[in-house]
């Protein structure tokens, strides 16, 4: 076997830094501003380079971003994160390959951000309903220029991330070759990419607003997955910091909640079957005199069961519920079951739950409760669609007791910020349940009012304005990603017919050649 090159090897470490320094633009880490230099240095990792060394590059690139991002899911044990970080290496592979082909095209810097949001829009769909976590906008909520997501959504702030990112290398290569001009035009360009969401006007704050209150009962901190399916109490748990609230409202500490929000899984079986947990709720809600937004399994047909926000109202008790729609495989249900259910830790998952198909928010007052339930929050449809459908308030009921029980390595972290984003898409304050934290009360800027730390039990309360109001964002839908991401069909599309004429050309040499200097000979 041939050793690499010099070549290959710069390629290679092109590829791994751009990864590396990608992560870091995320949570824990959180250094955003070094995200464009992601996308940049993939592009040094693939211009000129054929398919197949595009291919080991994306891989690389995949493996150094990835792994370290979703390294939190070795909770799970070793084979689920290196699995899911293998297949979603593979993605990233296979998309570079055409790369080389659409940076050597005139005006190549639009077609890689248009790449860029054309892969996240893939691997947010395939394979298994996708994995959308790791998406360039998702590490941006304290950028400048965040509010492209009132927008355009997530693909409206990729495409600038990934943009800058090309115009950083296009700039540059300009320079190098003594086309200063050109240079300062691309400049100027990158500050009016920055700049121009800071003209944006900010979400409103008048009109009506509501007293939101989240409660983190916390639970025991266990080291395995069988000690961790053995948890009890959670509702317990959650009863008592609910309690807590209730004596700190008749202190006059805090004021009255117009809703309270327990997280997902906040009740480890359904209410309605089980009289102790029913009775347990029905105290919490007569303590506050507040309605009550728990997260519980409720039972469903054939031994199954939805994973659900349920809202109780006093005197009403249970009123209506929202039952989570994008389900986990292999957390939630078992693709081939009766191939793969017997294996190691999926044996703690006895049953698939059903994926809920409502969308119509929860009203408690005027108060319209717009649920998403974990990592729902990471699908653009999922929560477009329950904003579209009234909600004012969004509200994220999460469980990350498992990713965090013993390597913490920032799921809370990357989840609330997505959930800043989302608050920024929709001009919409966002509530964040966790069952251990993080939890937190997120204004429609995209600001952390408050927030609780993970493995501790508290409750926040926050005022919060209930906007009505339509976002750009909101109102064009699906179609920044559609439109942002099609550049990339026209550039393959120009690519092929470039290849064709060099090939016509070649097979008649008599004729007159074309003059067309390949443009990665411009960045060699």
């Amino acid at each position: 076997m041939a050793r690499p090159g010099a070549a290959t090897l710069r390629s290679w470490a092109a590829a791994s830094s751009g990864g590396l320094l990608l992560y870091a633009s995320f949570p824990p880490v959180g250094w955003w501003f070094l995200a464009p230099l992601g996308p940049a240095l993939l592009i040094l990792a693939v211009r000129g380079r054929r398919a197949r060394s595009a291919f080991a590059a994306g891989g690389i690139f995949g493996i150094a971003f990835l792994a370290p991002l979703i390294v939190w899911l070795a909770n799970l044990g070793l084979v689920p994160w290196l699995t899911l970080t293998a297949i979603q290496a593979i993605v990233f592979a296979l998309a570079a390959m055409p790369l080389p082909r659409l940076i050597a095209l005139p005006g190549w810097p639009l077609y890689t951000a248009a790449w860029w949001v054309a892969l996240e829009a893939v691997r947010g769909r395939a394979p298994l309903g996708g994995f959308p976590w790791g998406r360039l906008a998702f590490g941006q909520a304290d950028a400048p220029y965040a509010d492209w997501a009132a927008v355009g959504g997530g693909p409206a702030l990729s495409f600038a991330v990934a943009f800058l990112g090309s115009l950083l290398v296009y700039g540059l290569t300009e320079w190098r070759g003594g086309r200063r001009h050109i240079s300062a035009a691309v400049c100027l360009g990158m500050a009016t990419l920055i700049a121009t969401p800071l003209a944006l006007p900010a979400p409103g704050t008048s009109g009506p607003s509501a007293v939101v209150a989240v409660v983190q009962g916390n639970v025991e901190r266990e080291r395995t997955l069988q000690e961790q399916a053995r948890v009890r109490n959670v509702a317990q748990n959650h009863a008592r910091e609910t309690k807590a609230l209730a004596d700190a409202v008749r202190r006059g500490e805090v004021p009255r909640p117009d809703v309270v929000l327990w997280p997902e899984n906040s009740l480890d079986g359904d209410p309605g079957r089980d009289p102790e947990l029913g009775s347990l709720v029905a105290d919490s809600v007569r303590e506050l005199d507040s309605p009550l937004l728990i997260g519980a399994m409720l039972e469903a047909p054939r031994a199954r069961a939805y994973n659900a926000g349920q809202l109780w109202l006093p005197g009403q008790g249970p009123v209506s519920w929202y039952a989570k729609r994008q389900l986990v495989p292999f957390g939630e249900y078992i693709p081939a079951r009766s191939l793969l259910g017997g294996l190691g830790a999926l044996q703690l998952i006895p049953r698939d739950l059903l994926p809920g198909t409502s969308t119509a928010p929860l009203a408690a007052g005027r108060v319209l409760l717009g649920d998403v339930i974990c990592y729902e929050i990471a699908y653009d449809d999922r929560v477009r669609d329950t904003v579209r459908a009234g909600a004012n308030l969004l509200v994220v009921q999460t469980n990350n007791a498992t990713y965090e029980r013993g390597l913490q390595a920032g799921q809370s972290e990357q989840q609330l910020a997505m959930a800043r984003i989302r608050a920024i898409e929709y001009g919409r304050a966002v509530a964040l349940a966790s069952t251990s934290g993080v939890s937190a009360v997120v204004g429609p800027d995209g600001q952390v009012m408050d927030r609780l730390g993970t493995w501790r039990g508290g409750h926040l309360v926050e005022r919060v304005p209930l906007a009505s109001g339509l976002t750009l964002s909101e109102w064009l839908g699906v179609w920044p990603e559609v439109l942002l991401g099609a550049p990339v069909l026209v550039g393959l599309a120009l690519s092929l017919r470039r290849s064709r004429r060099a090939a016509a050309a070649a097979q008649a040499p008599a004729s007159r050649p074309e003059h067309d200097q390949p443009f990665t000979k411009l960045l060699s």
